[in-house]
């Protein structure tokens, strides 16, 4: 008999069944999951790339990001990076700060070299700002009560348009 603090051992937990038999049960999702997932990615640094892609900026800087994208990760580490014509050579003479940093980012050799493709890079959505709903009547009057005293006509734009977004977007009626 054994003790219940005791981890049980792989046979106890599969049972009796012998190799090659199937027995019906929960089995872990985890383990399904990968097993259907590592021949997609393997070989091809499937996972590694959609991480790459998902943390680009992270990775290699808002410099480097906004004008270069990750493209493919080919066999023996080559990463094949899309870069915009005019900061191609730029790139070219960082690769070896942006290899540091992207093996960094993974704790790993992911990437040991770096292959530069000029060309267009993929479209990024652009944020939209905000729509506020306009200020009822004696929010807006107290806005205006509270800017009187600024004379610069852009400066007291500026800040009119900022009372109008902080108003509107807390929900707060300052009266």
């Amino acid at each position: 008999m054994k003790r219940a603090t005791e981890a049980p051992d792989a046979e106890s937990l599969a049972g009796s069944a012998k190799a090659g038999e199937r027995r019906p049960g929960l089995r872990a999702a985890g383990l399904a999951g990968s097993r259907l997932a590592t021949p997609i990615t393997a070989g091809r640094g499937g996972g590694v790339l959609a991480r790459m892609k998902a943390e680009w900026a992270a990775i290699a800087g808002p410099e480097i990001a906004a004008v270069s994208w990750p493209n493919a990760l080919g066999r023996g580490g080559v990463l094949r990076l899309l870069a915009a014509p005019a900061q191609a050579l730029e790139l070219q003479h960082r690769t070896p700060l942006l290899l540091e940093r992207i093996n960094l980012f993974f704790g790993r050799p992911v990437a040991t070299r770096i292959a530069l493709v000029q060309g267009p890079l993929p479209l990024r959505a652009i944020p939209s700002r905000p729509r506020f709903a306009p200020l009822a009547a004696p929010d807006a009057a107290a806005l205006e009560r509270q800017l009187a005293a600024v004379e610069d006509t852009e400066l007291r734009a500026a800040l009119t348009g900022l009372g109008h977004a902080v108003i509107g977007a807390s929900g707060r009626r300052d009266r």
